[in-house]
């Protein structure tokens, strides 16, 4: 597969010409000087960390310079440097011929300009051509940005603390010694599960004995007494025919516990054993399923450990970071407690005490915790997200079935369904992904601009018509807030914390600013436009207040004379000439021209204009080293797409369909919260409403910053924040224009000037091309002061 984004001649002319430099200078070390062209300009240029890229992003620069202006480059900025380390008769002897150099060689600014171009270009390396699809997309003006692979990876490949996670806790493995496993994940086990998981051992392996027939199994539950209390490098063994019979013939040997040790680094799982004829002077075992005690355990044993071991699952799964206790849960309960007593071994360490085909590794865990779990994938959906499903069905149950609030406040509903939007939003955006990785451009598009603002969308004009069905201006005024808090939280928070978290990893990090330029100038125009309806009506409206009084403490009506304090003022819109042959058609044709600026955008940024983001796919063998970027592809045969086309449509319209109702199961149990004294509804609009839905993409964001790949961190607000001004508030004023539910585009004074002043501030800070955390925690401290505005502020009318 081969996609490459072309620049002008000019632009092509110019990344060869240093090329055509660096071959001329076959040797990077000068020996008259000293000093290498490289050493030279990262001594004086000072050269900078590699531009963000993914972890597995590789420079394609020359080692004969460090900037793509080459040897000119180098030339300018490294010959005073090397005049200055010399004698002074050497300098004046070197002095004339260098100053030609110097005059006669590039400016200083080309250097700088051609050292940010090579430090935009990276090559991304991908899978397959869906996964390489992918990866194109997120850099992409107007596509969702995903982290999350949409196709399986070869497990091979994979790093060895991804293998650990997907292990299945069978193989036994070399450790230092017992102080090994004292770690706080597993010190929290026994606090958590141990003494409760082995108390119930306990008393079940007592009534095994109290039944007589069971004592065999009494046996084995007290042995998993002490075996669950601290599991930790004591695996469970299937034992073989051998060492059955050596145990049936010597009861009191310690053949199966204590062999000689084998000093081989692994146990495998699933070794084959040697088949041993039966003796002929031996009866033959009773089948497992034709013994009494077998029921016996069935019926009064295993359902009670059933039970015990469902709530571990259940708790650790919950946990995530202590899935290693689900697994051994689970192999437990489905594998262990199935087997014969005489056939389940417990071994007092980890060494490998019998030879491969006496026994079989059947669960040994080492580790109750592991922080890399938030990675842990089902069908290629995050474990959280899948965690946070059942949450959905919660939320309808409670809202649609307990309609008269008996098992459940508002306040709980309400929180219930907010939270349900989350992994709902997740699946849209993985949904979206899928399409896009696995369609051309027109469909990816074409489904990013539908489904990209549905989750938004859904809750803005359920709040809408709810508040229009029971005469509430307030929710008219949340939708607003919801709105502006996007915006902000877009602009500022979302930047600001992938600033942060990134750059506690790296020291600073660059991005391309010519692409962050063509976001903040649609952001200009987006801000633009939807607070032109807000200004004009500013300027050519009629302060109206309810009322009036004096310092005297007189009314309006009064003849009194003296400054007046006037209460609940706003912009009267009541006045038809000024509204319906001023104002509203100027909100019409705001929500007409900003559709049609994004599009202008998306053919700047994807087809005229491409080659700003330097992506390039291509093949890996045959790769050129041209100076652009390149996408390296391993290949993409017998590639397993997690999700389908078909199946990620049907699971795009069935969240679409789920959102909308948990949505309005929260516009339905807002109002109690809405009508807390001490909260501002404007707070709750700008903080729950609008950011709960974009946790995913803030999770997406961070992923990317943590990767060294802060420019995709920060398309990530920006692509939200510019469909929230030109795609969505067009829509819902469409939508107010067919069905009136009273949404008025004409926003508040601190929604006005928040937002300005935000896009004013992250436009500078964008403007150099690089970042470190004191710029991210600069963006959410503003944010926060904000916020703290929204949180005093006074109600705004009609709530």
């Amino acid at each position: 597969m081969s996609l490459s984004s072309t620049g002008s001649p000019d632009t092509t002319s110019r990344r060869r010409r240093p090329a055509e430099h660096a071959q001329d200078s076959s040797s990077e070390h000068d020996p008259l000087l000293g000093y290498s062209n490289e050493q030279a300009h990262d001594r004086l240029c000072g050269a900078q960390h590699a531009d963000s890229s993914t972890s597995s992003s590789q420079h394609s620069l020359y080692s004969a310079t460090k900037c793509t202006a080459a040897y000119a480059c180098a030339c300018e900025c490294s010959l005073p440097v090397f005049i200055s380390i010399f004698s002074s008769p050497v300098k004046r002897y070197l002095q004339p011929f260098l100053g030609y150099f110097l005059i006669v060689g590039p400016s200083h600014h080309a250097c700088e300009d051609s050292w940010e171009e090579s430090q935009n270009k990276k090559t991304i390396r991908a899978e397959n051509e869906v996964e390489a699809n992918k990866l194109v997309n997120n850099y992409r003006f107007g596509f969702r940005k995903w982290k999350s692979h949409v196709t399986e990876r070869p497990f091979e490949g994979r790093s060895d603390v991804v293998k650990e996670l997907y292990s299945e806790l069978n193989v036994i493995k070399p450790h230092s010694g017992p102080g090994h496993f004292i770690t706080c994940g597993n010190l929290a086990y026994v606090l958590l599960f141990g003494w409760w998981v082995s108390l119930a051992y306990f008393l079940v392996g007592t009534l095994m004995f109290i039944t007589v027939t069971g004592v065999p199994y009494g046996k084995l539950c007290w042995k998993l007494c002490c075996y669950f209390l601290w599991p930790f490098g004591n695996p469970i063994h299937k034992m073989g025919n051998t060492l059955r019979r050596c145990c049936e013939r010597a009861p009191d040997c310690e053949c199966s516990m204590e062999a000689e040790e084998d000093n081989s680094p692994f146990l495998l799982p699933s070794p084959t054993e040697v088949p041993v004829p039966e003796m002929p002077d031996r009866p033959l075992r009773t089948p497992y399923w034709r013994r009494f005690a077998t029921y016996v355990w069935l019926l009064l044993g295993y359902p009670p450990l059933v039970v015990v071991h469902s709530l571990a699952c259940f708790i650790s799964w919950i946990l995530v970071f202590t899935i290693p206790v689900f697994k051994m849960n689970a192999r437990t309960l489905g594998v262990i407690l199935l087997l014969p007593p005489e056939d389940v071994s417990i071994s007092a360490g980890s060494q490998r005490k019998h030879q491969g085909y006496e026994t079989r590794a059947l669960l040994c865990c080492y580790h109750a915790a592991n922080w890399y779990y938030y990675k842990y994938t089902i069908d290629g959906i995050n474990v959280f997200a899948a965690n946070l499903l059942p949450l959905v069905i919660v939320a309808l149950v409670t809202g649609y079935i307990d309609r008269e609030n008996k098992y459940a406040s508002s306040d709980v509903k309400f929180t219930i369904a907010i939270g349900s939007i989350i992994p709902l939003s997740y699946y849209i955006g993985m949904g979206i992904a899928s399409i896009s990785a696995q369609s051309n451009f027109a469909v990816g598009a074409v489904v990013n601009a539908t489904f990209g603002s549905i989750t938004e969308l859904t809750f803005y004009i359920t709040a809408l018509l709810r508040g229009h069905q029971k005469a509430n201006t307030c929710l008219e005024e949340v939708v607003k807030a919801a709105l502006t808090g996007t915006l902000l939280g877009c602009i500022l928070f979302i930047p600001g914390i992938c600033m942060i978290i990134g750059g506690l990893r790296h020291s600073e990090q660059r991005f391309n600013s010519r692409s962050a330029g063509v976001s903040c100038a649609l952001l200009f125009i987006s801000i633009g436009g939807v607070f032109a309806p807000t200004l004009f009506s500013k300027a050519y409206g009629n302060l109206v207040c309810d009322s009036c009084t004096n310092s005297t403490g007189a009314n309006s009506t009064s003849n009194s004379s003296g400054p007046f304090v006037c209460h609940n003022c706003h912009y009267d819109l009541s006045n038809g000439t000024l509204f319906h042959n001023h104002v509203q058609p100027l909100v019409y044709t705001v929500c007409a021209l900003l559709p049609v600026a994004y599009i202008i955008g998306l053919l700047f940024t994807l087809k005229t204009h491409s080659h700003i983001y330097n992506i390039h796919v291509g093949e890996v063998q045959g790769m050129n080293h041209s100076n652009e970027s390149h996408l390296t592809v391993s290949g993409h045969h017998g590639t397993v797409v997690h999700w389908s086309r078909w199946r990620s449509l049907v699971i795009l319209i069935l969240a679409t369909v789920l959102t909308s109702a948990c949505a309005d199961l929260a516009t339905e149990h807002i109002q109690p919260i809405l009508s807390q004294p001490n909260i501002s509804q404007y707070f709750i609009g700008v903080t729950v409403l609008a950011m709960v839905p974009e946790i995913p993409e803030i999770v997406n964001g961070i992923q990317f910053a943590l990767q060294n790949n802060i420019s995709l961190s920060l398309e990530v607000g920006s692509c939200i924040a510019v469909q929230v001004c030109m795609l969505q508030i067009p829509i819902l004023v469409l939508f107010n224009a067919f069905y009136d539910v009273g949404f008025v585009l004409i926003f508040s004074d601190q929604h006005l000037w928040a937002s300005i002043f935000s896009v004013i501030l992250v436009n500078y800070i964008f403007m150099d091309g690089k970042c470190d955390y004191f710029q991210g925690t600069a963006l959410v401290v503003v944010y926060l002061i904000l916020l703290a505005q929204y949180y005093f502020a006074p109600s705004p009318a009609g709530c």
